[in-house]
């Protein structure tokens, strides 16, 4: 057994002193101020310490396939990177092949996913439409642990969906009592854009942004919320980079609907400037979609978070080393999208959300664990500390500072977008099924011990369970 002695409790709710006594099975036994340590336990002192839940990343692509290369992170080693960085469960995306099985593309990635180093659990994409996609849904939820379904209105002619597409899917996803998630960006506006520029001879990295303007994802998510409410589904809009798609959200809640959006912490920080480097290396570290914005639109952002009508933080974390960026040497729409992030989530969000007052350690919990589990139906297992959850804890000093960089980091990846900054607030243990796996410096992962975590569906003959995720 482990007893953390003397620490401060961070919830979603509230702050409070107590030790937190974790069993031999991975669980939280007990959560009470001046405990006993029963006999043979092991004893963490954690005075000083914040005791929160583990981060819950809702969003990587651990050794994902796309545009021509794989993500260089794979489930072992993103994992891993996550638990120095205080993240004790992800939830990753099934893509499958053209016109593959969603059954046997979950199947595949399962057996990829093995290696984990922490929990995880999957969203599964559907790319298009026909009777096999429909069965595999219902399988995936009744039989597989899968609640929500993942759609692109971005990449056209690979992962795009259109909108008939997409309604078949929300419809379907109604009657499972799934959740769908999409990436909003007006996919045809961004090929014709991205042609637009080629032809004018804008080849290199700053095209990027200018390719996929603020517009696109405004039009974008409000389609994807008109098209949620006539299938009367609920919607959660990854990685929300614009005002337009924030003001969006917000408007389609204050009418009643279930609309979710989650925000990425490096859109927070950088902006459009990152693509003006002189180096061609440098600025194409920073190509992902969708880009970074003008800096006026993290106001919107950290607007969104601090007032509820943005609930979730995820990195988007989709490692690709430098080589593999110069596949776009010549032609920016070639540059593999995505950036690394796994393990600075916690610390960038802390640095520049409470240490900068934005947030309240409370909203820090929610927006990085306890809202994630509460909308993806975990929340009896992750996001809290209370007796009878898993032990996945991380001991946070909130005053210690450590300065990122890609040379001290545990991502498979040969540069870190934050390189160089220091922050303050770091991950002094984190704690896994009981486990501690980060002890202030020594990584302790182990291949194969995550689990994959099942999701039960929203809704029982039409009802949303009782587990607190409509209040998220």
């Amino acid at each position: 057994m482990l007893l953390i002695k003397g620490g401060t409790v961070v919830t979603s709710e509230r702050q409070f002193r107590a030790d937190v006594l974790c069993d031999d099975d991975g669980l939280i036994a007990d959560v009470q101020p001046d405990m006993d340590a029963p006999t043979g336990s092991t004893i963490i002192e954690a005075d000083g310490l914040l005791v929160m839940p583990g981060g819950i990343d809702p969003h990587t692509h651990m050794e994902m396939p796309f545009m021509g290369t794989t993500a260089s992170d794979d489930f072992y080693t993103g994992t891993a990177a996550g638990l120095a960085g205080g993240n004790t469960s992800i939830i990753d995306f099934v893509i499958p092949d053209h016109k593959q099985s969603l059954h046997d593309a979950w199947k595949a990635w399962r057996d990829k996913a093995e290696k984990a180093a922490a929990d995880y659990g999957f969203h599964v994409a559907v790319t298009h439409w026909d009777d096999q996609v429909h069965k595999d849904m219902g399988t995936l939820v009744r039989e597989c642990g899968v609640n929500s379904f993942k759609h692109f209105m971005a990449y056209k002619n690979a992962l795009m969906v259109d909108d008939e597409t997409f309604l078949n899917s929300m419809r379907r996803a109604g009657e499972l009592g799934a959740l769908c998630t999409v990436h909003a960006e007006n996919g045809d506006a961004v090929s014709f854009l991205q042609e637009t520029f080629l032809k004018a001879g804008k080849t290199g990295p700053d095209a990027h942004p200018l390719s996929r303007p603020a517009s696109v994802e405004g039009e974008a998510a409000q389609r994807a919320i008109t098209l949620a409410s006539v299938s009367k589904t609920p919607l959660y809009i990854v990685h929300v980079s614009t005002r337009e798609a924030t003001e969006a959200i917000a408007a389609a809640r204050l009418r009643g609907l279930e609309v979710y959006g989650e925000v990425l912490p490096q859109h927070l920080v950088f902006d459009e400037s990152v693509y003006q480097s002189s180096d061609w290396l440098q600025a194409s570290r920073y190509v992902m979609s969708p880009p970074f914005r003008e800096k006026s639109h993290q106001q919107a952002l950290w607007g969104g978070l601090s007032s509820g009508q943005l609930q979730t933080t995820a990195t988007d974390h989709c490692c690709f080393c430098r080589s593999q960026k110069e596949m776009g040497l010549t032609n920016f729409t070639r540059i593999p999208n995505g950036v690394p992030g796994i393990e600075d989530r916690m610390s960038i969000l802390w640095h520049h959300g409470v240490t900068s007052g934005k947030l309240t350690p409370e909203q820090f919990v929610a927006v990085t664990s306890a809202n994630t589990a509460r909308i993806f139906n975990l929340h009896t297992r992750k996001g809290l500390i209370a007796a009878g959850a898993d032990a996945d804890i991380v001991l946070w000093d909130p005053l210690a500072t450590r300065t990122i960089s890609s040379a001290t980091h545990h991502q498979n990846v040969d540069y870190n977008i934050y390189e160089g900054i220091t922050v303050t607030g770091v991950a002094k243990k984190t704690i896994s099924q009981g486990r501690v796996v980060w002890d202030d410096g020594t990584l302790r992962a182990e291949r194969g011990q995550g689990r994959y975590v099942e999701r039960k569906p929203f809704r029982i003959g039409g009802t949303r369970p009782s587990n607190g995720a409509e209040t998220a």
